[in-house]
């Protein structure tokens, strides 16, 4: 690039933009307008769901205004095209995103958002972004993934350097980034000062919204500007295109269909559903998704291709499962769906389809580790995840059974799945020869995050699928919920190779550390 991302970013912002008040960008006489009349971008850009000719992005005013949106494909904007996006309104917290079209592939794109009061005119500085389209030939690809942000109580430590791990992964500069869930934690509430085990004094800024538990629609937006005051995160979401996907705590902690509040006296709102609802609809305002249509409005599972070599599948472990339960079903029914039937007609028609070398499913829950969730009325333990203990494919474990069973007859090559949710970094391997269910080909699946919140585990693991660990970092027994200053916050990163078609899997540490890594060679028959 003749000018560099970082140099874009950094001057973008101080550059004039011609009067928008007109939908031709006609010029317009200079006018002085005073700040406090200016709509202000206080939360910064976001670009998602970017695609070899697409891309969302999305921004937030501070009140009732138009989106307008400059892209290039030059830091200098000499091809600058201007595109009218929609009215940011009170009724959407005044959030707002843009679906960019007809952009080449394999292309930085460089955009400036700007917003146009409704009421005046005045013009809002404006706030520069960057990502990376798709190629549509090969090329080296290198991303990184995880999830699990601002939980436990360890907010924005601003005297700390904030959320470091953003920053961290920023500074790789890699083609896009996979949030793997809990892009918030609406049930951790953030106090002032946590005392640690050390003595000292963890320092967090704090928000009314953060103060309580969310219930309100209001409550869990709130979550969200949160995690956005914090400087790493809105200069990492103004560089880096992401792939979002959500679990529980973007409504609330282990939560499904069956979940009861009658005895938390934290939260006043008792129905699930109507939890779920505001949480959902919070996320899908705050997140640079691409929106389907009225039917599917807050569909999550997805697809994106990066050219022959990568196609990333992402599912929604959340939405359409049954309560929590002892989780051992002899059959799918109400109970033990997880998946659905229909997201999994979907994942099977998209991998039997996908011509890609490397297929890697975005899954917000391991498929082999132990998640409990207290105990039913007869006191046997509920699981809130797949896993349900050692033995036969029961329960929830039916459905993955499914999946793994279609790869298999299918001939579907070079399977990686990869999630975050248990807050530490974990590798798995997977085989029939240790499984009690064996009717699938081996495969990997690897454990990383927490991007910023407490650090736990390990969780058991379960044999029905025959897991191997081969490599863990996670807290000494006896310890959990350690702050983000323990140096215990993770993600992973994969890169690609052009030329060799082999992937690269490194788990990392948020000092960018490789603690381990593996190379795997794309199998072809």
């Amino acid at each position: 690039m003749p000018f560099s991302r970082r140099r874009f970013l950094q001057t973008s912002s101080a550059l004039a933009l011609p009067a928008l008040g007109n939908p031709a960008f006609g010029q317009a006489p200079a006018i002085i307008t005073r700040d406090s009349a200016r709509p202000q971008i206080l939360s910064g850009v976001q670009a998602g769901d970017v695609t070899a000719n697409h891309g969302i992005v999305w921004s937030r005013s501070d009140r009732a205004a138009r989106m307008w949106v400059e892209w290039s494909t030059t830091s200098s904007f000499s091809n600058v095209q201007r595109v009218r996006g929609p009215n940011a309104l009170e009724d959407s917290d005044f959030t707002a995103r843009l679906d960019l079209t007809g952009l080449p592939a394999g292309q930085d794109i460089f955009y400036r958002v700007t917003f146009e009061d409704l009421a005046g005119g005045a013009l809002s500085a404006p706030t520069p972004g960057h990502f990376r389209t798709p190629p549509t030939g090969k090329r080296d690809i290198r991303f990184v993934w995880s999830g699990d942000t601002c939980g436990q109580g360890w907010g924005i430590n601003e005297a700390a350097g904030g959320m470091k791990c953003y920053e961290t992964i920023r500074a790789q500069n890699p083609d896009f980034f996979i949030h793997s869930g809990d892009t918030i934690y609406s049930d951790s509430v953030v106090q002032a000062e946590v005392k640690m085990p050390d003595g000292s004094v963890w320092k967090n800024l704090t928000t009314e919204e953060k103060s309580k538990v969310a219930e309100t629609l209001n409550e869990y937006r709130g979550n969200h500007r949160y995690n956005l005051m914090d400087a790493n995160v809105r200069r990492f979401n103004s560089e880096i295109a992401q792939i979002w996907q959500w679990d529980d705590h973007e409504v609330l902690n282990n939560y499904s269909p069956t979940k009861d509040l009658t005895k938390d006296a934290r939260y006043y709102e008792k129905n699930i559903a109507l939890l779920a609802a505001r949480g959902q609809r919070a996320f899908m305002e705050y997140s640079p998704m691409r929106q389907h249509g009225a039917d599917e409005s807050g569909r999550v599972y997805r697809q994106f291709s990066y050219g022959p070599l990568l196609d990333v599948f992402v599912l929604d472990m959340r939405s359409y499962r049954g309560g929590n339960s002892y989780n051992r079903q002899t059959e799918i029914n109400a109970e033990s769906v997880y998946l659905g039937a229909e997201q999994i007609a979907w994942l099977t028609r998209a991998l039997i389809a996908s011509k890609a070398t490397w297929k890697v499913i975005a899954a917000d829950m391991p498929i082999g580790l132990q998640v409990d969730d207290g105990k039913d009325a007869e006191g046997r333990p509920m699981f809130e995840a797949i896993a349900n203990g050692d033995g036969p494919a029961l329960g929830r474990e039916l459905e993955i059974a499914q999946v793994l069973k279609f790869i298999k007859r299918n001939r579907i090559r070079n399977t990686v799945w990869l999630t975050a949710d248990v807050h530490y970094t974990a590798a798995h391997y997977y085989t029939p020869v240790r499984a009690q269910f064996a009717d699938f080909d081996p495969f990997w699946e690897f454990v990383s995050g927490p991007l910023h919140a407490g650090t736990f585990g390990p969780n058991p693991l379960d044999n029905t699928f025959g897991p191997e660990l081969k490599f863990i970092k996670a807290p000494a027994a006896g310890q959990a919920n350690l702050p983000p200053s323990a140096d215990m916050q993770f993600f992973g990163e994969v890169a690609i190779d052009a030329k060799t078609a082999g992937m690269k899997v490194m788990l990392k540490d948020w000092n960018n550390v490789t603690l381990w890594s593996q190379e795997l060679a794309p199998r072809h028959t």
